[in-house]
């Protein structure tokens, strides 16, 4: 058959070549339509934690109401920022497209409350991290294909999911949580203490923008602060300042969306000088030179990481630990303990497959094997879960 897939245009000497991937632990056959990286951006929408997302929180409960970002429509909005701040930078748009769609799938339910939890949890078993779940769930837990488990992705996204933060350090290695992750790094070497590629750069970029941005959003939505409480913050209070200026007839919510817009505007506009900036200093001549930089190349400016900063800061004051969040952050860690408690005392509990896993290990094993079964809850599965394993009330028909 003719080779159908489309070849990357204006690719930078830096940026990850798809022609020129360190390749898959496992071989497989090329495929004729999809070049290796639009092939991960579309194992990851066909995995089965990906669809999980959809009912898993990003700060509101599921329930709560159907216009509040839920992981999945936070996932799609961290996708599309990254495409255009890849595309913008000549770098690989499928890569970061692909690594902004994974970034989240290890998210255990109830959000960072879940996740908290659950670290809680775990501690005296080698401890939780959401990162090194999503790690997992791609290298060992997905199971779709006859000759491996996991996804068999690319060492490029490997090397993506596990340091879009940053380099992991030697203190990274304490712990069951990440330590998947180095005795999977003794087959491929995915140079753990150096950067990553520019690619997976922009997509943890991309999902601060789109998390600041949507909580603001959601928060203003849910009656928990006003955007005039937001005028104070260096330049955003000057975006709100203009948008009033300029559509003083327009109702608030159109006001309101016109603000984020403008924000999530200034924000990839500001990474975009930035990054260029720093490019050009640097002239990389190769993804490998990004990688064995200092720093990272994809970057805000100091200024408006100084806003970023103050927003976060906002947010956490005004929102996340609003009482009405407080509460609903409260139920959910209730119910992870819950869980994790019984099921660890009473493993028969879990549903078969699962038992299978344990078959008589050791008592951290059968934690990490538990805290993996609750990882890949929703939220509504987990209150089903509970309903059905810790309620002692009668289940009604």
């Amino acid at each position: 058959m003719t080779d159908v897939r489309q070849n990357p245009n204006n690719l930078a000497i830096y940026a990850c070549d798809p022609e020129n991937t360190r390749g898959r632990l496992f071989d497989e056959p090329v495929s004729i339509t999809r070049n290796c990286f639009q092939r991960d951006r579309d194992r990851i929408i066909h995995s089965a934690a990906f669809r999980r997302l959809e009912y898993k929180t990003q700060v509101f409960v599921n329930h709560e109401g159907d216009h509040y970002r839920t992981r999945l429509t936070h996932t799609l909005e961290v996708s599309q920022i990254a495409r255009t701040i890849a595309r913008c930078l000549n770098l690989n748009e499928d890569l970061s497209e692909a690594l902004a769609l994974a970034h989240d799938l290890g998210h255990p339910p109830f959000g960072h409350a879940g996740e908290s939890a659950l670290s809680e949890l775990m501690t005296e078993f080698g401890g939780f991290d959401h990162n090194a779940h999503t790690f997992s769930i791609v290298s060992r837990l997905e199971r779709r294909y006859p000759n491996f488990d996991g996804l068999n992705l690319t060492w490029e996204m490997l090397e993506g999911i596990v340091k879009h933060n940053g380099p992991m350090t030697l203190h990274d290695k304490n712990g069951s949580a990440v330590r998947e992750i180095y005795e999977f790094d003794k087959k491929v070497n995915l140079q753990l203490d150096s950067y990553a590629s520019a690619e997976a750069q922009v997509a943890a970029l991309a999902d601060d923008i789109a998390y600041n941005n949507h909580d603001i959003d959601d928060g203003i939505r849910a009656g928990l602060f006003a955007m005039s409480d937001l005028s104070d913050i260096p330049v955003i209070g000057e975006i709100i300042k203009k948008v009033k200026t300029d559509f003083p007839k327009t109702d608030e919510t159109r006001q309101r969306h016109e603000i984020i817009r403008n924000l999530i505007g200034m924000m990839v506009s500001d990474c975009l000088t930035e990054s260029r900036l720093r490019l050009e200093r640097v002239r990389p001549n190769s993804v490998n030179d990004i990688r064995l930089l200092d720093h990272p190349v994809v970057s805000f400016s100091e200024n408006i990481f100084k806003v970023d900063r103050c927003l976060k800061d906002f947010l956490y004051e005004k929102m996340y630990r609003h009482f009405r969040v407080n509460r609903m952050t409260s139920k959910a860690r209730r119910v992870i303990a819950d869980l994790f408690h019984q099921l660890l005392s009473e493993p028969e509990n879990l549903p078969t497959k699962w038992q299978k896993k344990i078959s008589g290990e050791s008592e951290t094993q059968k934690a990490q094997v538990i805290a993996d079964y609750i990882a890949g809850m929703t939220d509504r599965f987990a209150y089903g879960e509970h309903s059905r394993i810790v309620d002692l009330r009668p289940l009604t028909t």
